[in-house]
């Protein structure tokens, strides 16, 4: 998707790749967290990325659960096992980072917002999982409806303490049908769901992305 100069793309080249690592590595390091941060050709794994005139401003990587599993499991797979075995299908965002000089709220909530529907819509999941850094824990939880899943933990990753959290993607698709797109008005909404986009505009975005995909597979 595209409004003026600025977009939201699906980085499938090496040279997007290298711009979302960058902004990672960047991101990451002023908070003094450790590894690495390269993208790959996993199948599984899809990165979205945000761009202000071409420059990539934000970035987040929606992993899809397969047989050789997520990359929570390394930290928390009791938690994540009891949540399969109750026939979720599971999705985590991963590698979610935006330019500090950015200050547009609806910037970061449509990279979230398309990877919503990337993950419910295209893949059919059911519940998004994020391991994050205590000091970010309130705003997944007040602001998006997460809710805590495991007790604090080491991530080796990143060699920082994180938090497993989880939230239903029927309750993500409630909030977006009440609050998306009310910005600006009269709503009284506190959370960050009414800078998401509308459920008209969310809708023309899935059957645009459906059609590409229809597409993919017929070619």
């Amino acid at each position: 998707m595209n409004q003026d100069n600025y977009g939201i793309r699906l980085t499938d080249t090496a040279e997007g790749r290298n711009s979302a690592s960058l902004l990672i590595s960047k991101m990451y390091a002023w908070r003094g967290y450790a590894g690495t941060h390269q993208f790959n050709d996993d199948p599984n794994r899809i990165t979205l990325t945000a761009t202000d005139n071409g420059e990539v401003i934000g970035t987040l990587t929606i992993g899809i659960d397969s047989p050789i599993g997520l990359m929570a499991d390394q930290v928390f797979k009791p938690e994540m096992d009891a949540h399969r075995m109750r026939g979720a299908k599971l999705c985590e965002f991963t590698k979610f980072a935006f330019d500090t000089q950015v200050k547009s709220k609806t910037a970061l909530a449509n990279l979230f917002h398309l990877a919503v529907i990337y993950a419910r819509d295209i893949h059919e999941c059911t519940d998004i999982l994020i391991e994050v850094n205590p000091r970010h824990r309130r705003f997944y939880e007040h602001m998006l409806g997460f809710q805590r899943e495991a007790e604090m933990r080491n991530n080796p990753r990143v060699n920082a303490p994180a938090f497993l959290l989880r939230v239903n993607l029927e309750y993500v698709t409630e909030q977006i049908s009440k609050h998306g797109g009310t910005f600006g008005s009269e709503t009284t909404e506190r959370s960050f769901y009414p800078y998401f986009f509308s459920p008209r505009e969310e809708a023309g975005i899935l059957n645009r992305l459906l059609r590409v995909d229809h597409e993919q597979h017929a070619a």
